[in-house]
This record gives C-alpha cells, sequence and structure tokens, in this order.
C-alpha cells in the first residue's frame, strides 16, 4: 500500500511541475508576442522613405557604360547578348578559358574532348561574336 502511495505522490509531484512550466512557457510567449508587437509595422502604414530603405537596386546596366572598339559602341549587355548568342558548347569553351582562367588542356580534361576541339570551338567563337558585335554595335560619333 505504502509504494501505490509513493507512486501518487512521484505522479502528482510531476503533474504540478509539468503544470507549472506550460504556465511559465505560456506567459513567456505572450510576453513575446507582446514585445514583438510593439516593434511590428504594417506595410501599409509605411512613408515612402521607409519602404525605399526595405530594398535596394542594382544600377550595373543603367548607366550603360561601355568601350570603343574600330568605331563601335559595346556596352556590357550587348556584350552579353553576344555571348548568350553562340552556341552552348561554344560559350562554355569561351567561358571556362576567359572568365574562369583556365587553359585549352584543363577544359579538355573538365568536358572530356580533344584539346584541339576547345582550341577550335574557341577561336571559331570569335568570329561569330565579331560578327554579332558588328552587326548590332552602335557607331560610335565623336564630337
Amino acid at each position: 500500500m505504502e509504494s501505490n502511495r509513493t507512486e501518487w505522490q512521484k505522479r502528482c509531484t510531476f503533474n504540478g511541475f509539468y503544470k507549472k512550466v506550460l504556465k511559465n512557457e505560456a506567459i513567456d510567449a505572450f510576453r513575446e508576442s507582446r514585445t514583438r508587437r510593439k516593434h511590428e509595422v504594417v506595410f501599409s502604414e509605411l512613408t515612402p522613405q521607409e519602404e525605399n530603405q526595405l530594398y535596394t537596386y542594382d544600377h550595373y546596366f543603367a548607366e550603360e557604360k561601355g568601350f570603343q572598339v574600330a568605331g563601335k559602341w559595346i556596352t556590357p549587355k550587348l556584350l552579353a547578348e553576344a555571348l548568350r548568342a553562340l552556341p552552348e558548347e561554344k560559350r562554355q569553351a569561351v567561358s571556362l578559358y576567359y572568365f574562369f582562367g583556365m587553359n585549352d588542356v584543363e577544359i579538355a580534361e573538365l568536358i572530356k574532348i580533344p584539346r584541339s576541339t576547345v582550341q577550335y570551338r574557341r577561336t571559331s567563337s570569335f568570329e561569330l561574336l565579331k560578327r554579332y558585335l558588328e552587326e548590332r554595335a552602335d557607331e560610335w560619333d565623336e564630337l
């Protein structure tokens, strides 16, 4: 009979402790929620200045900086379009060579083709890029 009473006391003690923990967690959650609500702002209530602080705008192509080559004006956007116009295998060879600094042997090992094929793809891309840029570049008028 004594062991049942001890078990009952342990259960009651545990239940009391468990209820106290849950009550304190509920109080903490309520306080945290109340504190968060004090600092939260509805988007519709933001001023235009506050709204402008929530995002950024990339101005890279906004100024359209470029360079002059052979009397033609080449912009970064035009150059990107020319690279995108290349066939995938040629674009890959050009990108790995010029933008990742790999040589023909490294590229050949990476994509598992002969080195001469990499060299052909890379050099033949120049003619395609040249034609694309000549057709679409603006004439440079120096004042």
